[in-house]
């Protein structure tokens, strides 16, 4: 009796453990069993590999020992597969026949080291990547299908709705998968070149992974390729300079930067800008020595060669559009040229990226070792970092052997021996700064003959750049002493920021990973007090309304600030138990604003990151509390509520609560059900149509200030007018947008 209870302890000490480990923890192998009744399953998933409908049922797939049932399954990849290889990647989807996900994740991506004897390209290259743009997670998995060690797998976070989500803050933006349909070739470039106006030239070469998106991606393309000055408004350069940079330092050719210019998404976040994802990265690091030229060249490059690739490389090629654009553009390149060196600095020259490989190779020397259906042997695993193998065609580098000649290389250049501009002693001329107030950014700059303050207030939103000066009257001190400034308004919780300097010869960011990384300042804050935050306003069922980052419709609470302060989050919870008042902990570093208001999405969706609660609202009878570690700040109770209609306090912030229209996080709840049908107007203020899908008119009374928000918040457009204005949304992201006037409130969707 003892020792079975100890065993069954045991078990749930396993169960446990498994659960808490992190899918894509770095220092750990995961294990993942798969389990086909059908003995055929091998040759139904190579038959099936083509299909519309291609995905074979498993009967149970474990992951550490949490097993999941009728799971689809294929194999995934072009030349990393072989139908006479027993070793195949694999495309496991948690949700193809039943509603389940291991921590939230539900497609699982397995690849098996194609053309990589050190087996830890793609990991190592994904760990460097992640310091600089978002990224997927990644780590190693050992594979076993029906009880059969097929082996040591690269184990990538896939690149889809809920990575956008998490990275973007949306995640219904237009969406594409950069690689051609059909087998790439030098003419089959998925590289951003205006073809013409026809859609369906662009087809064969990108996929399109959101439900609409073709006829803006024909403009992106034109203007990528005849109008790099519009780069600012239709890309987020920095991001692109970041992917060029890597790509480079790195050789990884199988890419943007290479022959097929491939394997590669472009995401249009809420901003209205391109994101740019590099994906695949099993032959980084020299693995793919097919640079490319024009449309013809297909030639493999040397050892040397690959050390000696010119970061100008395909600079005056018009095949690659975006690198042409950064190259010609003289501070593009020098920012460029920074990136590369902070890449140099960081993970080459310290021998970072030798520290990494060593412990990755560590971890899974067992686990190769026991992998009898690698491409490669043991004796190539253990001396991939310092020789070069053959794979039949051309050589794959040591990676050691690559990046020490690389790094020779690079720094011998002119460009890499300018002397760039110093910057130090950065500081705010207010270090506690309040809200709406004007501070002074100011840094000691020398060698410069120009400096740039970037910044913003949310990390969802573009950075703004203005100039600095060294002019005396910006907070600098006095004229000409080399230390620069630049006056910013706190029209946030918190400012985000870098700088960034140049002369002729060379560029400099602060910090250095920017804009993927940053400063901070906070404004001055309180602790939460009685009767200074109140449940404003709550939604139970939403059908209809406002979407997350996710793209979910989910329920929603609003809570409103009742002071002129702004009040720290961070020891405030939301609950909907009586019992637990505890339940649900805002983030850390979240902030409420003075009379200013911040929404949480009552989901019990525990895996979304952001204001996402461990617990739903129901429409029938529910309770939700407001409360601090140490005393209540607010509660109510709700009844029998209706789908789409929010129960709020009128008048905004201090009324009782009664069913009126929703205004998801903006103020003035301030129109009942009875008064107004918000779909289409309110008393001074009418929109149409409603639903736009290329553009709204707008009519009020008198002359008005029109303000044009998104359901963040964030102001997208403002006008001035007289009695009727119109404004084009045919570049708006689906979805719900505030209208503000003068003294008028309204609501308007986007569905292109």
């Amino acid at each position: 009796m003892q020792k079975k209870i100890l065993l069954t302890l045991f078990a749930i000490l396993i169960l446990q453990t498994s659960r808490s480990q992190s899918f894509y923890q770095i220092d750990s192998i995961q294990k993942i069993e798969i389990f086909f009744s059908n003995p055929n399953w091998d040759y139904m998933m190579d038959t099936a590999k083509y299909g519309a409908d291609n995905y074979t049922p498993a009967t149970w797939v474990k992951i550490n020992g949490i097993q999941y049932d009728s799971v689809g399954v294929k194999y995934k990849g072009n030349s990393s597969y072989d139908s006479t290889k027993i070793k195949n990647p694999f495309h496991i989807e948690l949700n193809t026949y039943t509603s389940q996900n291991h921590q939230g994740y539900k497609d699982i991506k397995l690849s098996n080291a194609h053309a990589d004897p050190s087996i830890i390209r793609e990991i190592l290259a994904y760990q460097i990547l992640k310091n600089y743009m978002h990224c997927p997670s990644a780590n190693f998995a050992e594979v076993y299908v029906n009880g059969n060690y097929i082996g040591i797998y690269s184990n990538i976070e896939s690149i889809n709705k809920k990575f956008c989500g998490d990275h973007f803050a949306s995640s219904n933006g237009n969406f594409f998968k950069c690689n051609p349909a059909t087998s790439p070739g030098p003419t089959s470039k998925s590289n951003f070149k205006y073809l013409g106006v026809d859609s369906n030239l662009y087809m064969p070469l990108y996929e399109l992974k959101s439900k609409i998106g073709w006829n803006d991606f024909v403009k992106l393309c034109d203007s990528i390729t005849n109008n790099p000055s519009s780069y600012e408004n239709i890309l987020n350069v920095d991001r692109i300079i970041w992917m060029l940079a890597f790509n480079n330092v790195f050789v990884n050719l199988d890419s943007y930067n290479g022959v097929f210019a491939q394997n590669h998404y472009i995401y249009k976040d809420q901003t209205n800008l391109y994101n740019p994802i590099i994906w695949d990265l099993n032959m980084c690091f020299g693995g793919f020595p097919f640079a490319g030229a024009g449309n013809a060249s297909m030639g493999s490059l040397s050892l040397t060669a690959l050390q000696q690739l010119s970061p100008a490389n395909h600079a005056n090629d018009d095949y690659w559009p975006l690198i042409k654009a950064i190259q010609s553009n003289d501070t593009y390149r020098r920012k460029y040229i920074a990136h590369i060196k902070t890449i140099l600095n960081e993970f080459v020259a310290t021998n970072q990226y030798n520290t990494l490989a060593t412990q990755y190779r560590t971890l899974i020397d067992a686990a190769v070792s026991d992998d009898t259906n690698k491409k490669f042997t043991y004796a190539d695993f253990q001396n991939a970092m310092n020789t070069d193998i053959s794979i039949g065609n051309y050589d794959v580098p040591g990676i050691s052997n690559l990046l020490n000649g690389r790094m020779a290389y690079l720094l011998s250049l002119p460009e890499f021996t300018n002397a760039a501009p110093s910057v130090s002693n950065i500081s705010a001329s207010n270090p506690n700064p309040t809200y709406n107030s004007s501070i002074y950014i100011t840094a000691n700059i020398s060698n410069a003959t120009d400096a740039t303050l970037g910044f913003r207030f949310s990390s969802f939103s573009n950075f703004q750049k203005i100039s600095m000066y060294d002019d005396g009257q910006h907070g600098d001190g006095v004229a000409n002493d080399g230390v620069y400034g630049a006056e910013v308004a706190m029209t946030g919780a918190s400012l985000e920021y870098y700088i960034y300097s140049e002369n002729s010869g060379a560029g400099i960011f602060s910090p250095a990973r920017a804009e993927h990384e940053f400063y901070t300042l906070t404004v001055s804050n309180t602790m939460p007090t009685q009767g200074s935050i109140v449940i404003n306003e709550i939604l139970s069922e939403n059908k209809t309304g406002v979407v997350d980052e996710y793209n979910d419709q989910e329920d929603w609470i609003e809570l409103y600030n009742t002071t002129n302060e702004t009040i720290a989050m961070d020891n405030v919870y939301l609950s909907n138990d009586v019992t637990n008042p505890l339940k649900w902990k805002f983030p850390a570093n979240t902030y409420i604003l003075p009379h200013g208001y911040i929404v949480a999405f009552a989901d019990k969706d525990t895996i979304k990151k952001g204001l996402h609660t461990n617990f739903k609202v129901s429409k029938d009878a529910d309770f939700v509390s407001l409360s601090t570690s140490s005393f209540l700040l607010d509660s109510i109770s709700l009844f029998l509520q209706t789908t789409d209609v929010s129960y709020g306090r009128y008048p905004n912030g201090t009324g009782n609560f009664q069913k009126m229209n929703t205004t998801f996080g903006y103020e003035n709840n301030n129109y009942p059900l009875n008064v107004i049908n918000f779909t289409q107007s309110t008393n001074d203020l009418i929109v149409y149509p409603n639903p736009a899908q290329h553009s709204i008119n707008i009519t009020f009374k008198g002359n008005q200030n029109i303000s044009v928000y998104d359901v963040y918040g964030k102001k997208i457009i403002s006008k001035k007018g007289f009695e009727n204005i119109s404004i084009d949304v045919s570049q708006f992201a689906n979805g719900f947008y505030i209208i503000k006037s003068n003294n008028g409130v309204g609501r308007f969707t986007v569905n292109h």
